[in-house]
């Protein structure tokens, strides 16, 4: 008897329509059919009735029903207690990213919970990386969910408020705040067009009307600061929480943008079914978190 199957059973029987139970199983509406199908040729009964255009469960479904769920959780025991070992694996934006501090403040509180932080190349990669089990979640800005591949799961987990940087000898690099619609033109080299960070930032644009310069090669932020730190006619962005090794022979000014704080939506994604002992509190953490979200932030509309 294959679980897949009973699984398949038991969510139509719970009341879920085939497409629901195909949502959640991350197949087609056709493959829960089929599968429903094959266990009862096995069972050589028939277990749901579907005339008239529901669904409900025949006298040999409601007698199977007990059975079944015994079978799911005789399965999911199993497998629990093969759970995988090794560190939680997660996929950051960059190591001195906000998304790498809220893994490191997570471990720093758990210490028990052995992690390994990595950075891969954008979202592509790390769902790649997240259906081939090679990583157990990674930090993302979901754009367009219906663009996620079947079998990830995400959620928000972290708006980070944008900054402005600027060197000692900028116009503003004395003053305490900034509104959106003040930001004077900021250098953000290398974004490239169709990334996450870049769709954020034509969302900005249009919404405050900010003026962006992506021109020149990305050579790294410290690079990037180095050079904003130097001319006093640069400026540019960071997310609150991001680490930055500030240059040695300059001082630079973070400073908060607000009324509005444009915010950057970060969301945690992972493998439907992943039994990483770690996960499950990787992302009760992430859900606690006092300053996740903020009614004085700005958010793109698809956020």
């Amino acid at each position: 008897m294959h679980t897949d199957a009973v699984r398949a059973f038991l969510l139509v029987a719970d009341g879920a329509r085939f497409g629901a139970a195909a949502d959640r199983l991350g197949i087609s509406q056709q493959a829960v059919s089929k599968r429903i199908a094959a266990l009862e040729r096995q069972l050589a009964v028939t277990l749901l009735d579907r005339a008239g255009g529901r669904t409900a469960l025949t006298a040999d479904g409601r007698a199977f029903l007990p059975h079944a769920r015994a079978v799911v959780a005789a399965a999911d025991a199993a497998l629990a207690a093969l759970a995988p070992s090794g560190p939680l694996r997660v996929d950051v934006i960059g190591r001195r990213s906000a998304a790498a501090d809220l893994l490191v403040s997570f471990h720093r509180r758990h210490p028990e919970v052995e992690v390994e932080m990595c950075t891969l190349p954008g979202l592509a990669a790390a769902g790649e990386a997240l259906l081939a089990g090679a990583i157990d979640a990674s930090f993302c800005c979901v754009i367009d969910p219906a663009a996620v591949p079947a079998g990830l799961e995400h959620t928000r987990v972290y708006d980070e408020p944008l900054e402005l940087v600027v060197g000692p000898a900028h116009p503003l690099a004395d003053a305490e705040t900034v509104r959106p619609t003040e930001l004077p033109p900021v250098w953000i080299p290398g974004a490239t067009p169709g990334t996450e960070w870049a769709t954020y930032y034509v969302a900005l644009v249009a919404e405050f009307g900010v003026e962006i310069d992506t021109a020149g090669p990305n050579f790294g932020s410290q690079h990037l600061f180095d050079t904003v730190a130097d001319d006093g006619s640069l400026a540019t962005l960071i997310g609150a929480r991001t680490r930055i090794a500030w240059p040695s022979r300059a001082e630079v000014s973070r400073i908060p943008v607000v009324d509005p704080s444009p915010a950057y939506p970060n969301s945690l994604m992972w493998r439907s079914g992943d039994r990483h002992p770690g996960l499950a509190g990787f992302r009760a953490y992430l859900g606690a978190l006092p300053d996740a979200h903020h009614t004085r932030n700005w958010l793109p509309s698809w956020a």
